[in-house]
Formats: structure tokens, sequence, C-alpha cells
């Protein structure tokens, strides 16, 4: 878990100081920086977020890599859905909710054409991964 945190601190640095370019493996990752307000703690926690698009909304699979368990991130938005993203050098809040049925499956269709390992995640798991769909707020 501490190597995890650390990797995504210096992740969020890299991509801060650089307006979201990043180097290496993720060079031409498509990553935005979303900050959910914690369930329980109610602090401010900021995370590097692969993302897609569906129109002018911003796409989140929670897939936690096919583990057992939702990712942090998704339980801290469905208690506080009012979120910041960081997309290159711009910020602005956005407002989050979970995709359900049909439109669900064609958003995730959709993210699995362009990263196909979602559906070997999905395929880890007994869980429902949740697509996640982020909207401009005002």
């Amino acid at each position: 878990m501490d190597s995890m945190r650390k990797f995504n601190e210096t992740l969020i640095e890299e991509y801060r100081a650089h307006g979201g370019k990043l180097s290496g493996q993720l060079a031409n990752s498509h990553i935005l920086l979303l900050t959910t307000t914690g369930a329980r703690s109610g602090r401010p926690h900021t995370i590097p977020l692969g993302y897609g698009m569906d129109g002018e909304r911003y796409v989140a699979v929670a897939a936690n890599a096919g583990a057992p368990d939702h990712p942090d991130w998704y339980h801290n938005l469905r208690a506080h859905p009012d979120v910041v993203i960081e997309l290159g050098s711009e910020r602005f809040p956005a407002r989050a909710w979970i995709a359900e049925g049909v439109e669900r499956e064609r958003i995730l269709a959709r993210q699995a054409e362009i990263v196909p390992w979602f559906t070997a995640q999905q395929e880890k798991t007994a869980r429902v991964i949740p697509v996640v769909v982020f909207e401009r707020a005002g």
C-alpha cells in the first residue's frame, strides 16, 4: 500500500509540474487527477485516474484491477459526488454519478474498445465494476 501511495504521489507531482504531461510508460496515457472528499475523514484525497470520454463527459471505470472491493475513490464519491478534476493544467469542479443499465453497458463497451483490459478485470471479480461519469459543474 505504501509503495502505491508513493507511486501516486510522484505521479501527481510530475503531472502538476508538467501540465499533465507524463513520462515513461504513462507518456501517452489519458490520465486526470481526481480529488474526492473522504467518505469517513471528510479530507480531500487526490489520485491519478485513467479516463475516457462520452461526448463532453469524462468517464472512469472503478475496476480496482479486478479486486473484490471497489477502490477508495469510488466510496468517496458515492458519499460526496462533488469532485475536482485536473486535466492538463486546467482545474474544474465536477459532479460524479454512476451509469447503470443500458447506459453503463454502452459506455463500458466503448471504453473496452479503447482499453481492452477492462473486460479481463471484470472477469477477475464477482462484483459489478462501476462506470463513473463526471460532468463539469457550473
